[in-house]
């Protein structure tokens, strides 16, 4: 029910539109310049108070993820917003549909240069170089209409964030009601001739793979069916995990720059690429060889041949273009090759048990985290050893909602970010993996977890400082610099904000401290004592290029 027009302002016209999304929780931190959104959400919607507007974004680009719709970030203007920035670019790494509502100075001050409070030079300008879709509101008639073409265009494929300031004195005056909804666009039927052309390839080729990013999200069922139907190896980037359950026996993963996964990829006759940017730490720095026939697939026309050349390059939508290919297909009664297949499945296998290997005692955690979590369950990554190691490869993924991580690389966004889901899939366990560095970023997010009460396992993996540049300092023989912290003692961080805290400090007890974690039911910080902790035998080092550096 909307509130009487005589009483409604901008934030009663911004929950009409929340709700037209189906988004039930915003985050954000309230401000002079926000205040009747703010208030509209909270008495209308949940309105989650974190304490940083860049975990704003980070907990509604997590709560986006975790439900494949649309989030929505409220920030004060001025240094609110560029406190927000990075999140944005985050999200724009990642295409996730964020809706950033952004204040405004009045409109009579608006670009005035006389440093009225929270006013910034250019702010619009700031907000289109970190956005897909950036407006200001200039008056009050217009206000339904901006808000929905953001809203739209930040769901839009690709998705990315759409940032919208508002200024005050208009977010006070009554607003005109929302646009009828727009229909959603179906989209274009892939060139035929392309199809045509990729079929015929696949039908010739003997030892087909397929190498999936981000892209392919909203594709897996129809991925699946292309696999099965061709015995393809199945590669990923890290974006393009679940999209096929990882415990697939076609699916190698997120492997392909390890040793077992360049032989396979090396020796594959054909390679079809679908919504990957190809990432230089994903590809050893565009180092990784792959088959001369090479078939790209992407929204995008300037990706296709960016990073490798193409045999041929087709711009689609991938669900439409891979119905239409795996429906040729069947038609042309196309089999799998065994002998293949059969490689594809022993090279799935070996290269997790190399992984393990070099694990040691650390692969406990992807096992007993598995084994406790439901498939669907949300497992939300900082950039962290643990994460780098074994989060994102040898930990399965079952649903693309399920894998959330910082794709642009930035430390101490997985915290807001597991937030977020959480607070999006309330019925299931949300598993967060960070590190004490990257905790430290946003450690004030504690409140927050300790206030809105997610069903939220928390694991820190706390070897005091930044573990994986200490190690890349080490490797390169370098003195250690800027990498050793101070850590808090986070069993009495924790009580002090009445957070469960369990601790880790040897591989027995992981498996039964993960149960008890998650029969909590709500939030709890498990401490993994990396200092107590076997360390694993092959230290991990970042996969980046270091300049004067011995190959």
């Amino acid at each position: 029910m909307t509130s009487p027009a005589q009483d409604r302002t901008g934030g009663d016209l911004l929950v009409d539109l929340l709700r037209r999304y189906d988004v039930d929780t915003v985050f954000g931190i309230v401000s002079v310049h926000n205040l009747p959104l703010v208030e509209a959400v909270a008495r209308d919607l949940r309105f989650v108070p974190v304490r940083h507007e860049a975990t704003a974004v980070n907990a509604a680009d997590g709560y986006a993820r975790a439900r494949g719709g649309l989030g929505c970030a409220l920030t004060s203007t001025g240094t609110g917003a560029g406190n927000a920035a990075g999140s944005l670019v985050e999200s724009l790494s990642a295409g996730t549909s964020v809706l950033h509502v952004t204040g405004q100075v009045d409109t009579p001050h608006l670009g005035s240069g006389r440093g009225f409070i929270h006013e910034t030079k250019d702010q619009l300008g700031m907000l289109a170089a970190v956005s897909k879709h950036a407006v200001t509101v200039p008056d009050v008639a217009s206000a339904g209409a901006l808000l929905q073409e953001a809203a739209e265009q930040a769901l839009a494929l690709p998705g990315g964030p759409a940032s919208v300031e508002w200024p005050i004195d208009l977010q006070y005056a009554v607003p005109a009601a929302l646009p009828e909804p727009v229909a959603p666009v179906a989209p274009t039927a892939p060139d035929p001739v392309k199809v045509a052309e990729v079929v015929s390839l696949l039908r010739g080729s003997e030892r087909p793979a397929i190498w999936a990013g981000g892209g392919v999200a909203r594709a897996g069922a129809s991925l699946r069916r292309l696999v099965e139907l061709t015995g393809a190896a199945l590669f990923t980037s890290n974006s393009g995990r679940g999209a096929v359950p990882e415990d697939h026996e076609l699916c190698v993963g997120n492997y392909a720059t390890t040793p077992g996964g360049r032989s396979l990829l090396e020796d594959a006759d054909l390679l079809l690429s679908i919504g990957t940017h190809f990432r230089s730490n994903e590809t050893a720095d565009y180092g990784l060889v792959v088959p001369a026939t090479h078939v790209q697939v992407d929204l995008d026309p300037a990706a296709v041949g960016r990073v490798y050349p193409v045999a041929v390059g087709v711009v689609a939508d991938a669900t439409a273009f891979l119905d239409a290919v795996v429906d040729a297909l069947v038609a042309a009664g196309v089999a799998p090759r065994p002998a293949w297949a059969e490689r594809v499945r022993v090279t799935r296998a070996a290269v997790r048990e190399t992984q393990r290997a070099g694990l040691g005692e650390h692969a406990a955690f992807a096992d007993a985290l598995r084994k406790v979590l439901p498939r669907e369950a949300v497992v939300a990554r900082d950039v962290t050893i643990a994460s780098s190691s074994w989060g994102n490869r040898l930990l399965e993924m079952h649903d693309p909602r399920s894998n959330v991580f910082p794709r642009g690389g930035g430390i101490g966004q997985g915290l807001g970010m597991a937030i977020g889901a959480a607070l999006a899939r309330p019925g299931l366990p949300t598993v967060g993996i960070v590190g004490d560095g990257g905790l430290a970023v946003h450690l004030g997010e504690l409140t927050t977890l300790a206030q809105e009460a997610p069903w939220l396992v928390l694991v820190v993996f706390n070897d005091g400082g930044y573990g994986v540049l200490r190690n890349m300092q080490e490797s390169l023989g370098s003195p250690r610099s800027g990498v050793d912290l101070l850590t808090p003692d986070y069993a009495t961080l924790c009580r002090s904000m009445g957070l469960a805290h369990l601790r880790i400090a040897e591989p027995g007890a992981v498996a039964a401290t993960f149960e008890q974690a998650v029969a909590i039911g709500g939030p709890v910080v498990v401490e993994v004592d990396l200092a107590s902790y076997p360390a694993m035998p092959r230290p991990f080092t970042p996969p980046v290029h270091v300049p004067g550096a011995a190959s």
